[in-house]
């Protein structure tokens, strides 16, 4: 009985990649008036970018703008991500939003007011933070 002769191929080389094509936005399908919801946590501030339906158009963060660790928590981290978001939003036709903040940290005011210098003319500011009314049971008493 003879061996047989197994041939493995290891790495091949594709020469002829296939280009991947991107798509072009339709002229004016970008809309006029949107809405702005501001999540802003003790670590993070999330600034999300939609239709008067709700669906996501642009989003951004302060991580997403370059900020790490206890950094993406400040003011200034905030306002940077709403403003870089902001501009693009300017950029692509939308002229009024409505904002929702939502959250206790501290990028709220900083991240409105990006929004409003980047060229947005705001019409309204909601505050839509959960609360909770009687909210959880609490847990029992500590015994001593």
């Amino acid at each position: 009985m003879g061996k047989k002769k197994v041939k493995i191929q290891t790495g091949t080389l594709i020469k002829n990649k296939p280009k991947v094509k991107l798509r072009k936005k339709k002229a004016g399908s970008f809309p006029i008036q949107g809405r702005a919801y501001v999540t802003s946590s003790f670590n993070n501030t999330l600034i999300n970018l939609t239709d008067n339906k709700g669906n996501t158009l642009l989003w951004g963060s302060t991580g997403t703008v370059g900020f790490k660790g206890t950094r993406k928590a400040t003011p200034f981290a905030a306002s940077t991500a709403a403003l870089k978001v902001a501009e693009q939003a300017f950029g692509d036709g939308m002229r009024e939003i409505q904002v929702f903040v939502k959250g206790p940290g501290v990028g709220r005011e900083s991240a409105i007011r990006a929004l409003k210098s980047a060229g947005l003319s705001i019409i309204s500011i909601a505050d839509v933070t959960p609360i909770p009314h009687n909210g959880c049971r609490p847990k029992k008493r500590r015994r001593v």
